[in-house]
């Protein structure tokens, strides 16, 4: 498909203005995500959790993500990004709200599936956005620079919140969460554009678009790009925003101290990795390096990283974070997936395709993070050491992992 579409793009300091409002809602969005494993040993010992069910409590994030991708990406085409997110980050507050009341596990699960619906569109709408109000080579910036915000957000989600634990207490900290995000709500709707009608009336040649999916799932380039939004974008988010603190405190034996100051080095790894492909992005693509190859080139250093932690387990000790640290910053390579699968296809259906490969990498996400809870225990109930069972369930993460990048590179895509 090509992307013929013309839309005129914002002058640079109404840009700045826009991308700073989402960038917002992102950054607490992002948080939300990750304070899960920041809050794990308190959550554990609370409501007497095992593994499967940390697991599913985190995953429940995602499952809510999931949900409601497909009606996302057909209503940021229609109605805009700004009134699309509106919507769902006032379901976000009530999530938090909602988490913070909670007094059993199923009512923790309840309003983790509420968080992950309200900020489903926390990167799906400025995407969208941006694939109509900035150039080619902006967008791979931008879309660099908002996951660096939510690297930003993953970064408070650690040693902050475990210095306010004692202070506020994990429940108060949901209630702020709830009103920081109600602010980030006020200055989308005072700052960012409505959709113009100039902008939704496309050409001839979106005529005959049904508002439906049928481009997309037609897209040899989407289904070569699958696998790897699944297993390995998908298994980065799982490991670093829960199985990365209870590896560092069930594995490698640290206190929970020690592990959120770990969480803090491997966010603040991830943030300014996703700083410098900002920076460089676009001057890759002048050059004329494409994306599919840096993945190629890329990726395989996460199975690098993965074998290190499978094999040697509790022998990697006081240098666990630095591993994670690098499998995560390896793995922010198959993050360029994202935007070359929305800029493969035509302007007005730039909401579909995103929300669509973004349900990919969510459901990825969750079937990762409760796959590995459910691979621990299965593993502990025939017999393996507690730390022999982690390394089992991430050697078998690790083998799903190589057979997608394997996909990914033997695959011929045609130009969709």
């Amino acid at each position: 498909m090509s992307n013929s579409h013309s839309f005129v793009h914002l002058p640079r300091r109404q840009a700045v203005v826009v991308f700073l409002a989402f960038a917002l809602a992102y950054f607490f969005s992002a948080l939300v995500r990750a304070i899960t494993a920041t809050l794990s040993p308190t959550l554990t010992m609370d409501f007497g959790l095992s593994a499967q069910d940390l697991g599913l409590l985190a995953g429940g994030y995602f499952l809510g993500f999931s949900f409601t991708q497909l009606p996302l990406g057909r209503w940021l085409d229609r109605y805009g990004p700004k009134k699309v997110i509106l919507a769902f980050l006032s379901i976000a507050v009530v999530g938090c709200l909602a988490f913070a009341w909670a007094d059993s596990f199923y009512g923790l699960l309840a309003a983790r599936v509420l968080c992950g619906m309200g900020v489903s569109a926390c990167l799906m709408a400025p995407l969208t956005g941006y694939r109509r109000w900035f150039d080619a080579a902006t967008q791979l910036r931008t879309n660099s620079w908002m996951l660096m915000t939510g690297s930003l957000g993953m970064v408070a989600a650690t040693l902050p919140v475990q210095w306010l634990m004692p202070i506020w207490g994990w429940r108060a900290l949901f209630v702020m969460l709830g009103v920081m995000i109600a602010l980030a709500m006020l200055l989308i709707a005072l700052l960012v554009p409505l959709w113009q009608t100039a902008q939704t009336s496309v050409s001839s040649a979106s005529a005959g678009d049904d508002g439906g999916y049928s481009a997309i799932w037609r897209s040899r380039y989407f289904w070569r790009m699958t696998p790897i939004g699944f297993f390995s974008y998908g298994g980065m988010v799982a490991i670093q925003t829960l199985w990365a603190g209870p590896w560092m405190t069930q594995v490698a034996g640290w206190t929970a101290q020690e592990a959120a100051t770990g969480l803090f080095a491997i966010n603040l790894s991830m943030l300014l990795s996703f700083w410098l492909w900002g920076l460089i992005t676009p001057r890759l693509a002048q050059w004329g390096l494409r994306v599919d190859r840096l993945i190629a080139w890329g990726l395989p250093w996460t199975f690098v990283s993965l074998a290190i932690l499978a094999w040697l387990g509790p022998a990697v000790g006081s240098s666990a974070a630095f591993a994670l640290a690098f499998f995560c910053v390896s793995s922010t390579f198959v993050a360029l997936a994202q935007p070359a699968v929305g800029l493969a296809f035509p302007a007005h259906l730039a909401g579909r395709a995103l929300s669509a490969y973004n349900l990919v990498i969510f459901a990825g996400i969750f079937v990762v993070q409760w796959g590995i809870g459910l691979a621990v225990d299965f593993a502990r109930s025939v017999g393996f050491e507690k730390a022999a069972a982690y390394q089992a369930a991430l050697a078998v993460f690790g083998l799903c992992s190589l057979g997608s990048w394997l996909y990914f590179v033997l695959s011929h895509s045609e130009e969709t």
